[in-house]
């Protein structure tokens, strides 16, 4: 059987994990994240980063255990069978699946700068904006085509040219900056902490990212690399969003906006690009046209690199036995999972077509995505199963940094709200019962049953608190409860329902295939 190459450098793997994290999150969540918090936005983003980083720590623990394509849809496998790895493995599926859409279409708003008929006024894409978002998809494919190391040398240009022109639009915003706006209008946190709470899910989305790079192990010359990769993908992001919030947050004119000054929430209804309007309204020439660069150029190579990600869990989840075995086929000269690829371009092409004709899944494109905040959330409950199995992980510390990313976790999901939380989980529910079905999963059914209850408890949440449909519970407590049942109840139950042992036959890195 062919396989795949080894040919990814640490250089490679930074430039992949921040050009594909720096795309539709930073340019269009830093809006609605100031509307939710204001100048706390530039909290929201440390925060947000923090919590980010101890969950990329068990991607750094569980790589260098497992280095295989796709590896965060299979370290599930090792600890508790198949039923908990199908849900997982598709909670990362529906988020890669819908990525590229969101980008392609992303990409369409900003060339609706030069041809004003792709979005309409509601802000999703007409007819023949949703046909443009099919062609970008289309086009993703080459990226990914023609091996990983053309990947790379042309992630490797057009990153580095896409990271620059974001730092000098930052650059630009704040220079002609009001610095009164972090204190004139409510002061720093005019919305208190439950509003940097309400506003990190937003920039979850963009620091998703760092899961792209163990989805690569297998073409990393070295694993030893996709540790460090991790931690400097995550402090990039985090000094390129930091900058963006307060360059974006400092340029903001409330004359010229036609907002109320201090109307904080109003931001939200900025139509299209915020960053595009503010730089329109400024007159500044050549930060417009920076700043129409990156609309365009930041989501397309967002786009294809979850692209490439998103065949390597196809991949994955054929060597488990959930997808088609033609999934796991790696083609001969390229060294690629085309069929994975075909396929995988293929459905992201029909999600962003049927953005126009149903406005609704426009949205739920983006609700959607919160899918793979609960296939991450069970990682860090996989790396103390297998550590009583008896592997030992890369960190000192496990059972705290396990604790600390299991809690954060939970609250990226509980703070995603109603209804994303619901249409993610019953996307979930009908991909795993489908496909469950049809490849005849059945082992581990016990072993599943605390993932499943923790799902319909975050689920739940989302629908009592005040994120969700009843607000019976404001955020500080609803946020308090799901740290405490997250750590006492569910953290213990799922590391007790791991596997007793672990089958050596099943867990030789790259090659684990389940008939």
């Amino acid at each position: 059987m062919n396989s795949l190459k080894r040919d990814l450098d640490l250089k490679d793997l930074i430039i992949i994990g921040v050009a594909g994290a720096v795309g539709t999150g930073v340019l269009f969540s830093t809006a609605g994240m100031t509307a939710l918090a204001g100048p706390g936005v530039v909290i929201a983003w440390i925060v947000g980063a923090i919590m980010y980083l101890f969950v990329g720590l068990t991607y750094v623990d569980l790589s260098a255990l497992y280095p295989e394509a796709g590896g965060p849809s299979r370290y599930s496998l090792y600890s508790y069978g198949r039923i908990t790895n199908l849900i997982n493995a598709f909670a990362d599926l529906i988020w890669y699946l819908f990525i590229p859409p969101v980008e392609a279409l992303a990409s369409v708003e900003g060339i609706n700068y030069f041809y004003p008929h792709l979005i309409n006024t509601a802000g999703s894409p007409t007819t023949l904006g949703a046909l443009l978002g099919v062609i970008l998809m289309v086009l993703f494919f080459p990226f990914n085509y023609f091996g990983i190391r053309a990947f790379a040398k042309s992630t490797d240009f057009l990153g580095v040219i896409k990271l620059l022109l974001y730092i000098l639009v930052a650059i630009g915003f704040i220079a002609f900056a009001r610095f009164s706006n972090f204190t004139a209008y409510g002061g720093i946190v005019p919305f208190g902490v439950g509003g940097i709470f309400a506003a990190i899910p937003l920039g979850m989305f963009a620091f998703g990212s760092i899961r792209v790079i163990p989805d690569y192990a297998e073409e990393v010359r070295s694993p030893k690399i996709i540790g460090r990769a991790i931690i400097w993908v995550v402090l990039g992001q985090t000094l390129i969003y930091v900058l963006l919030a307060v360059g974006f947050l400092t340029s903001i004119n409330w004359v010229a906006l036609k907002l109320h000054a201090g109307s904080w929430s109003a931001i939200s209804s900025i139509a299209g690009n915020p960053f595009l309007t503010i730089a329109s309204g400024a007159h500044i020439g050549w930060l417009i046209a920076f700043t129409v660069i990156i609309a365009i150029l930041g989501p397309f190579v967002t786009g294809y690199i979850y692209q490439g990600a998103g065949t390597r869990i196809l991949l994955a989840m054929s060597r488990t036995g959930l997808v088609s075995a033609r999934m796991k086929e790696i083609n001969q000269h390229y060294a690629i999972p085309v069929w994975a690829l075909v396929v995988f371009t293929v459905v992201g092409a029909i999600v962003a077509y049927i953005a126009a004709p149903l406005p609704s899944i426009y949205n739920l494109i983006s609700d959607a995505v919160v899918a793979g905040y609960l296939g991450f959330a069970v990682n860090p409950v996989v790396m103390l199963a297998l550590r009583k199995q008896g592997r030992e992980g890369k960190l000192q510390q496990g059972g705290l940094v396990a604790a600390i990313a299991f809690a954060s976790a939970s609250l990226i999901v509980y703070w995603s709200g109603w209804p994303s939380v619901p249409y993610a989980s019953i996307l979930l529910i009908a991909a795993s019962i489908i496909f469950g079905l049809a490849y005849k999963v059945h082992e581990g059914a016990k072993n599943a049953i605390w993932y499943v209850a923790y799902i319909a408890f975050l689920t739940a949440m989302t629908y009592i608190g005040s994120v969700g449909a009843k607000k019976w519970i404001n955020i500080d407590v609803g946020s308090l409860i799901v740290v405490l049942v997250s750590l006492i109840v569910f953290l213990p139950w799922g590391v007790a329902s791991r596997l007793m042992q672990i089958d050596e036959n099943t867990t030789t890195p790259q090659i684990a295939e389940i008939p």
